[in-house]
């Protein structure tokens, strides 16, 4: 409703002309705002933003755009390191959407807006009052009590600015609760008086910080003397007659925005149907410098009588009045909006989850519809907008946006008036202030084929029924889409680590164990009942532990033996990884080892890096279990301790790969499940003779003492378990601590032996790194390729039983049932521990000519002994 559609008309003619109001400024103020009057005792007069997507139907990829490029000038106006550092607050409810869209625009920034839905359990980190409006009362009620006390810029975004006074309420609050130095405010239209924006200036030098505004056009609002009592009276006289009950159409605004673009349809740019939109990039076809024309949307003379809503009796699609309700399939705990907070992050899951979401609603319409209109709900602004943003791409139909409002507006069907028709209904989300009133407008009379509407959960009530039987009373397809309410979930807190001596025999600033201690609960079960039941289907390998194998006194000598011919070996290994991952992955890393065969490798690591540069670095040990993926507990932790892309995760060696695959994999799931991004999977391993990673010491198989023997070499800590009945959701992964066994552990040992070699191996991991980092270190999986041939060479025809490698071999022989050996021909020290264990178990070592490991273990395929549990399965334990 502008004068480029209802004959050179301005959609605030009507209330000028009455009222004496005028819009001087910026050439644009008449495209960007119409005129409206509202029951307020306050201010009587309301502009009405035509590309806010509130009370005027509008492209969505208008709306978005209009807040996306506000928030790349706000980036631009801060550099990228202020607006990593900055947070974005949104006002409800009419800038709610507004407020995310300039978030995504800045990209870097989290988001949250205010609210007037109180949550139970979620404290309240702020208020203010909005002094102009009809519903005064704002709370601030972020998930993260953390998130507004950043010294960043605050960036506040609203859909006007005009008096100021909310911006000066809200920056009063927050500066005293969290003093900061910068802060940037955001609007569509800057509409201050002279002298508001001298208060502005003078609040910032009062406070001592500085304050930037970004708006896409200014001016400002000439009112009369007297225009409080005679836009009253003209409120209460249209109302009297009934006027404002609502009831023939509106139009949107058409013709081009000067020097504030909006973006382009392009469904093959980032954002649209076929991007998945992971990038920070701007929206589909955003082009800073080619103005789109705002839609024409709307008849100019829309059917039913002047200033009334049709009835739902008298319906004109009496056969099309059910609702259709399609399940959106909303991400698993991605919040619905920035109520609570929602980070660069959540913005990520929900571009990934669009095009589905889009494709669903998609499905649900009509054959052959040409105008679609998307509804929001209230202060559920942003996913309504998103979806029908991502609907725009992907139907050929004329897709609008609205939301469904608090606000009281006078609905008058004349051309020049902003609000062109109004229904209302009752409130349908049991609001904390009690039943009301609230509205739709420029809905009624537009002619629909469909409207969607999309709400949150806690307003899918018996009371929503008042709001679809008004939309069937103006379109022939009611589609209803509910969006779940999130309500932040508080977990129990996660325990700190476990450090020795309590917990290992390690030093307690040497590593802390992510996992709760089970040393109390009998888990062993002898070797062949293990093998039995793990093969059989009947049992997991984490659900129980192998009896510790205690090493003969022979097999002991081989160990020292072994650690000091390798030691020195180790130390250039050691040195050469570190090297690495200071130089590629951090500087300040937080290493994280796969416990156990990892552990003694991270604190080596941790030496090293002490040693070498005097860092003192933060050192843990996780679970991961094959098939079940890492303890996803853990990685809360470090997400709420540490920046997630300074964790390295950190093993002893890789075999086959599989748990690097399983590491990419879980990662991956726990983004998707958590939204907290970051984790690199990519681990840091002594040795890679399977070429499954590029973050290595060295590539070939050799031995590594720790690997000959089992807790007595890692700080007496069991392997990991994970069962059901002693792991809840809310607990880290277990182990035992062997504490009985104190007599015979090397752990200290193995380290200082590779330690005291530091100093003398300095030089060649100098030289050793600096050829590592200048090679081609992509993986080849070459091991993996192995492990298949001999899987299938050999009949076993599962790779889960191949175990290739002299650590992945020595495993086979303390704790699975073994086959038979496979060693390298002319394979010489090494493998005299693997010789002799397999002499101690009867295992046959055969030689093969061209093997590329030094050995490889073959497990027993289909091994029975008999059943061993009660349901003939399960392991006894």
């Amino acid at each position: 409703m502008n004068k480029a559609v209802n004959d050179g008309v301005w959609s605030g003619s009507w209330v000028a002309e009455r009222l004496g109001v005028e819009l001087l400024g910026d050439p644009e103020l008449t495209d960007l705002l119409g005129l409206a009057l509202r029951r307020n005792p306050k201010r009587a007069h309301l502009l009405v933003s035509n590309v806010l997507g509130k009370h005027v139907p509008q492209s969505p990829s208008i709306v978005y755009g209009y807040g996306f490029t506000l928030g790349r000038r706000v980036r631009e106006l801060l550099g990228t390191e202020e607006s990593r550092r900055a947070v974005v607050l949104g006002y409800a409810e009419t800038a709610t959407g507004l407020g995310h869209a300039v978030a995504d625009g800045i990209a870097l920034a989290p988001y949250l807006h205010s609210t007037r839905r109180p949550v139970a359990g979620v404290a309240t980190a702020g208020g203010f009052e909005e002094s102009h409006s009809h519903a005064t009362s704002h709370l601030l009620l972020p998930e993260d009590p953390e998130l507004l006390s950043g010294e960043g810029p605050l960036v506040l975004v609203d859909d006007e600015f005009s008096t100021g006074n909310t911006v000066l309420n809200t920056i009063r609050d927050l500066h005293e609760r969290y003093p900061r130095d910068r802060y940037v405010v955001v609007a569509l239209v800057d509409m201050r008086s002279a002298a508001d924006a001298g208060r502005l200036d003078e609040f910032a030098a009062e406070i001592g910080a500085r304050v930037d505004l970004v708006a896409a056009a200014s001016g400002t609002v000439r009112l009369p003397a007297g225009v409080l009592e005679k836009g009253q009276e003209l409120v209460a006289r249209y109302e009297a007659e009934g006027a404002g009950a609502g009831g023939s159409s509106s139009a949107a605004p058409s013709g081009p925005v000067a020097q504030f673009p909006a973006p382009l349809k392009d469904k093959d740019e980032s954002g649209g149907a076929g991007a998945g939109g992971q990038s920070s990039a701007a929206p589909s076809g955003l082009v800073a410098q080619f103005p789109a024309p705002l839609k024409t949307n709307l008849d100019a003379n829309p059917p039913g009588a002047r200033g009334t809503a049709r009835p739902a009796t008298a319906d004109p699609h009496p056969t099309h009045n059910r609702t259709t309700r399609v399940e959106l399939r909303w991400p698993r705990n991605l919040p619905d909006g920035g109520r609570h907070g929602f980070t660069p992050a959540h913005r990520i899951r929900l571009e990934q989850a669009l095009p589905a979401m889009a494709a669903r609603l998609a499905e649900a319409l009509p054959e052959g519809a040409h105008r679609v209109h998307i509804l929001g709900f209230e202060e559920l602004m942003y996913a309504p907008l998103r979806l029908a943003r991502e609907l725009e791409q992907v139907v050929d139909a004329d897709v609008t946006y609205s939301t469904t409002t608090r606000s009281p507006v006078l609905a008058v069907d004349d051309p020049g008036y902003a609000i062109r028709t109004r229904i209302s209904f009752p409130a349908h989300d049991n609001p904390a202030d009690g039943p009301g009133e609230r509205y739709a407008y420029n809905i009624a009379g537009a002619d629909f084929d469909a409207v969607v509407a999309v709400i949150d959960s806690r307003a899918d009530t018996p009371e929503l029924h008042g709001l679809l039987a008004q939309l069937a009373a103006h379109t022939p397809h009611v589609i209803l889409a509910v969006v779940p309410s999130y309500v932040p979930e508080r977990p129990p807190m996660l325990p700190e680590p476990l450090r020795g001596p309590a917990f290992s025999s390690y030093a307690p600033e040497e590593v802390g164990w992510l996992l709760q201690d089970l040393s109390d609960v009998t888990l062993e079960a002898p070797t062949e009942e293990r093998e039995e039941a793990i093969q059989s289907g009947g049992a997991h390998y984490a659900e129980s532990l192998p009896v510790e194998y205690q090493p003969s006194e022979q097999y002991q000598q081989l160990f020292h033996t072994a650690l000091d011919e390798a030691a020195g070996r180790l130390a250039l290994a050691v040195g050469a990884v570190t090297e690495l991952v200071l130089a590629e992955r951090s500087p300040h890393p937080v290493l994280v080892s796969l416990a156990r065969a990892g552990t003694p490798v991270g604190v080596l690591m941790r030496r090293w890096a002490q040693h070498r540069h005097g860092l003192d670095l933060p050192h843990y040990a996780v679970s991961i279990v094959r098939g079940r993926g890492i303890d996803a507990n853990a990685l809360r932790y470090l997400a709420a301790h540490h920046d997630p892309a300074d964790v390295v995760f950190v093993d002893g060696w890789t075999g086959k790969g599989a748990i690097t695959r399983e590491l990419a994999d879980a990662v991956r799931e726990f983004e998707e499940s958590d939204g907290i991004t970051g984790f690199d999977p990519e681990i840091a391993v002594l040795a890679d003779p399977g070429s499954c990673v590029k973050t290595y010491g060295t590539r070939e198989d050799f031995l590594i003492p720790s690997a000959c023997l089992n807790s007595t070499v890692s700080g007496l800590i069991s392997r990991t378990v994970l069962r059901s009945d002693l792991v809840g959701p809310h607990d880290f992964h277990g182990a035992k601590f062997y504490r009985e066994l104190a007599g015979v552990d090397v752990s200290v040992d193995f380290l200082d032996a590779v330690a005291a070699r530091f100093p003398e191996v300095s030089d060649a991991v100098t030289v050793l790194a600096k050829e590592l980092l200048a090679a081609d270190r992509t993986p080849t999986w070459e091991g993996w390729a192995a492990v298949e041939r001999i899987s299938e060479e050999y009949g076993i025809h599962d790779v889960n039983l191949v175990k290739p490698g002299v650590g992945e071999t020595t495993r086979v022989l303390l704790r699975r049932v073994p086959w038979k050996i496979l060693a390298r021909a002319g394979a010489g020290a090494d493998l005299d521990h693997v010789r002799l264990l397999a002499e101690q178990r009867g295992v046959p070592v055969e030689e093969v000519a061209e093997l590329p490991y030094t050995c490889v273990g073959l497990i027993h395929p289909k091994y029975t002994r008999g059943a061993t549990g009660a349901d003939g399965k399960a392991v006894a334990v």
